[in-house]
């Protein structure tokens, strides 16, 4: 079995890390392939270095750009290297262009797909990215489903149940792999900060800093949280959120904006704040493990088991149901159940692939 890793942003290799960590501990043949999806592959090499992993044997190196050019370069690159490497399967994990364009290049040379987060759905064809998680999934092999629910979308969809495999989310190994390292990191008192005494807030999403009259609201909404609850607010801003802020010419006051974090620096971010106002899927996933509340700045979210579970609430970008969504959270136990398995949905996967590959050589 050879095993091709296709990446392309920091949040794939978080995710992917247990999959690369447990094929290094079995000595598998395999091999990492980042897309240079994200703008810096210098910071991308020193985040492989942070969190003790291999670095990618190509990087492709394709940038920013539409979502036609980038998918297009990506495919055109895929192509020949998966031609000259000739792995049994590609794995590809989550929504990005990155997942896509590994998906189609494999399934069009007849390779194998397993898509790692399978079956998450937003209901919402607005988003880049409900596109790119549903076409994945149609051309993938095995598809890696987080949650119960995960698979049942994927059962309405008509892909056979023998195809779909319930592993738990990668996300759940890698906050357990990385607990350790989250001690070495102080950005909590460099920014004078106390432990679940401010709130966490990110904004990235197309939908929401691409639209100016959003982008205002939600801004304005941060400006009112602070006067009411008197409460430190962190942002760690987006290069998409800081262009368009001087772009649209507006910018939160009461909010504290620092640069880009590493995942460890965010992840400590997360765990000691009182509340996270967020319009990430993957932050939606992390606050409801590390038991801190959430209020998402959407309509809808492809993770509805953290509503489920209470650990999240949906506000979409009306400041006034931001304002009572964030009076509801704020001070909300962390009683509910992790949804999303038991750490070891990395190891899983792995087996499941060595067991079928296996099975093919008898």
């Amino acid at each position: 079995m050879k095993i091709s890793i296709v990446l392309g942003t920091r949040p794939e290799i978080i995710k992917m890390s247990s999959i690369i960590k447990e094929c290094e501990k079995l000595k598998l043949d395999y091999f990492i392939l980042h897309t240079g999806q994200h703008y810096s592959y210098d910071m991308d090499k020193t985040f492989f270095r942070q969190l003790g992993l291999p670095q990618a044997k190509y990087n492709l190196g394709i940038g920013s750009g539409s979502h036609a050019r980038q998918t297009g370069k990506m495919l055109m690159g895929l192509e020949s290297i998966l031609e000259e490497e000739k792995p049994d399967i590609v794995l590809v994990e989550g929504d990005t262009n990155t997942v896509l364009a590994g998906a189609l290049a494999a399934s069009k040379l007849g390779i194998k797909v397993g898509h790692v987060e399978a079956g998450l759905r937003s209901f919402d064809k607005i988003m880049p990215e409900e596109i790119n998680r549903t076409l994945t999934d149609h051309c993938s092999d095995f598809l890696f489903a987080p949650t119960p629910e995960a698979k049942q979308n994927l059962v309405k969809e008509g892909i056979p149940q023998e195809m779909i495999f319930i592993t738990g989310n990668t996300i759940v190994d890698a906050v357990h792999l990385y607990s350790e390292l989250l001690k070495d990191t102080d950005l909590i008192d460099q920014l004078d900060l106390r432990y679940r005494d401010y709130i966490l807030v990110t904004i990235h999403r197309q939908e929401n800093v691409d639209n100016v009259e959003k982008f205002t609201r939600i801004l304005q909404s941060l400006e009112r949280i602070a006067k009411e609850f008197h409460l430190p607010l962190i942002c760690p801003l987006h290069p998409r959120s800081r262009k368009k802020m001087k772009e649209f010419k507006v910018e939160p006051r009461a909010v504290k904006l620092i640069g880009p974090v590493d995942f460890l620096s965010f992840l400590r971010l997360e765990a000691g704040a009182k509340l996270v106002l967020t319009d990430s899927g993957g932050v939606q996933e992390e606050t409801c493990i590390l038991g801190v509340p959430c209020v998402t700045l959407r309509d809808s979210t492809e993770r509805p088991e953290t509503l489920d579970v209470g650990s999240n609430v949906l506000a979409g970008t009306d400041p006034m149901k931001i304002l009572e969504s964030v009076r509801l959270m704020i001070n909300r136990k962390p009683d509910w159940q992790n949804p999303f398995g038991d750490g070891t949905s990395g190891r899983r996967i792995v087996k499941i692939l060595k067991n079928y590959f296996n099975e093919l050589l008898k």
